[in-house]
């Protein structure tokens, strides 16, 4: 997509895969001075948002949790652009905003909400959709979430992130099939954020995806709560997510979190059951709720992993 024409405040929509390296990606742009001055919104489908504790970088930050903004909260993202273009027009330096959806978002219904919008239509033009994609999942989330392929079909760029980790083979069949997918977008690469030459992987047969257009829906995916508290001990809790990840890795698709341990306040994330490595995250007041898991998935219900994490905690 071109520039804002016309003044309008130009919009980066970030989205990809729950896991995928959305937020990482991010944050090592605006490290970089890139989408300097834009107003960053960030959304989680989880009511406990947690990838905000790591764009300390963005002096302008305003998070939606608690639904997807494509659907449940598409009207809150709606009045949150219009406020900011009133005060755009009000005299508030403001040319861009990044959007990054949360993962269970599709972009399509996003950016046509704009499109029709009566007023921001006027002051907003959708200039980027960039899509993140993990090159250690995204080939199986592809053989079974429509949702993976619709994220991929509207992008503009497409960001494979974690290629220092994919196998050679694997990274290029994948590199074909997004080029099956959405001919039309450019591709790069990533690690940690940071942008890595691509294999070439020209003449690579694409990987056959099955077609799900007419598959039984799959039970909803949903964010659960977990509160750890000071009953719960460490030791037990990184137990039970162990033990939980090796029985039921297909269902859970993302755990993160911000939780308080003897080490300090540690960021602890989860894609499939892959955990990644920890990071300690710098104290920030008493304005965060730390201690607190959202575990992501499907084929389980909320009182039954917190009935879990109660029995291996002994309680």
């Amino acid at each position: 997509m071109t520039g804002a024409p016309e003044g309008r405040v130009r919009l980066t929509v970030l989205g990809g895969y729950l896991g995928s390296g959305k937020t990482t990606w991010l944050r090592h742009q605006l490290h970089e001075g890139r989408f300097k001055g834009a107003h960053v919104i960030v959304n989680e489908a989880a009511e406990t948002p947690v990838d905000d504790a790591l764009l300390g970088q963005s002096s302008k930050l305003t998070v939606l949790s608690g639904g997807c903004v494509c659907c449940t909260a598409k009207a809150e993202l709606v009045a949150l652009l219009r406020q900011l273009c009133d005060e755009k027009s009000s005299g508030k330096a403001l040319d861009q905003i990044v959007l990054e959806t949360s993962g269970l978002a599709d972009p399509g219904p996003i950016v046509e909400a704009i499109k029709t919008d009566p007023v921001l239509v006027y002051h907003i033009v959708v200039s980027d959709i960039v899509v993140v994609v993990d090159a250690l999942h995204a080939l199986a989330q592809l053989k079974s979430e429509p949702l993976g392929r619709k994220q991929i079909e509207t992008a503009d760029r497409l960001i494979v992130t974690k290629i220092d980790e994919a196998g050679e083979g694997a990274l290029k069949t994948l590199l074909a099939t997004l080029q099956l997918l959405n001919p039309g977008a450019r591709i790069s690469g990533a690690a940690k954020g940071v942008e890595q030459p691509l294999p070439d992987f020209a003449g690579v047969a694409p990987e056959v995806l099955p077609d799900l257009s007419g598959e039984a829906p799959k039970a909803p995916i949903t964010p659960t709560r977990l509160y750890i508290d000071d009953t719960i001990d460490w030791t037990a809790f990184t137990v039970w997510l162990s033990a939980l990840l090796h029985a039921r890795g297909g269902d859970i698709v993302r755990v993160k979190g911000v939780v308080r341990t003897p080490a300090g306040r540690l960021l602890l994330q989860t894609v499939r059951k892959v955990v990644q490595s920890p990071e300690i995250l710098p104290e920030q007041g008493d304005t965060r709720e730390d201690n607190m898991i959202v575990v992501i998935g499907r084929g389980y219900t909320s009182g039954q992993l917190k009935r879990s994490l109660k029995y291996f905690a002994g309680r």
